[in-house]
């Protein structure tokens, strides 16, 4: 990784929140539903990115639904983690799973256990481990049956790109294409579960959808991403009705 942006990450990675409850604005129409949040938020500092300032992706999700959402995204966390304390702290994605009556589960992770965990490169066995070509098999299928098994339905985010545009996880691109294409896979047979891209989300040569370190998302790119989120969960609510 190239010094400036490890530099860069370095800085404002003290700057990110986690574990909140995101609320909409109180008006008549939402105020019943600001009591018990139905929408539970994990992952690392994409979900976690602008929390403390309330312009958070599920802070975006909550003022787009006018509902309350529970927000235990870590920034760093991992899917894979072995510390105890510190995995039981939130570190270990799967540990920021709080039991209660969830209809929604947003999340996100992969990311880290690639970037730090073997430096984008020679990471086919860090990929296995994660969730196995045919997406049946590893740490994220694991992680996401035992949060289907409470009833709630998931919704996977995938992660930003910057196309034509230098950033700090550059050796990511391909190791990241190749995971997301394993959980699009699983999500295409498991019931409940819906991968949502972000592929198409930053236009070549855009800037303004990452802050100054060009991995983590702008409070533009949070917000943009918790409405399509927010999108989603509109839609398959509708589809029960």
């Amino acid at each position: 990784m190239k010094p400036i942006y490890f530099a860069l990450a370095l800085v404002t990675f003290v700057l990110a929140g986690c574990a909140e409850t995101a609320r909409a604005p109180e008006t008549s129409d939402t105020v019943s539903r600001n009591a018990s949040p139905r929408i539970l938020a994990m992952g690392d500092s994409l979900m976690a990115w602008h929390g403390l300032t309330g312009q958070s992706i599920a802070h975006s999700v909550a003022r787009e639904l006018g509902e309350p959402v529970r927000n235990n995204a870590v920034r760093g966390a991992h899917v894979l983690y072995n510390l105890p304390i510190s995995g039981a702290m939130g570190m270990k994605i799967a540990r920021q799973f709080d039991e209660g009556d969830w209809d929604w589960v947003v999340l996100t992770g992969g990311g880290n256990d690639l970037w730090l965990g073997c430096g984008c490169r020679k990471c086919e066995r860090k990929l296995d481990k994660l969730i196995s070509r045919d997406g049946r098999k590893g740490a994220i299928p694991g992680m996401l049956a035992k949060i289907r098994q409470s009833g709630a339905r998931i919704i996977y985010v995938g992660y930003l790109r910057s196309p034509g545009i230098d950033s700090g996880v550059d050796e990511c691109r391909s190791e990241g294409d190749v995971l997301e294409g394993r959980i699009a896979r699983l999500a295409d047979y498991a019931d409940g579960l819906y991968f949502l891209s972000l592929q198409d989300l930053v236009p070549h040569g855009d800037r303004s959808y990452h802050g100054i370190d060009m991995i983590h998302p702008s409070v533009k790119a949070s917000r943009e991403i918790g409405q399509r989120v927010a999108e989603l969960i509109r839609q398959e609510d509708a589809a029960r009705d």
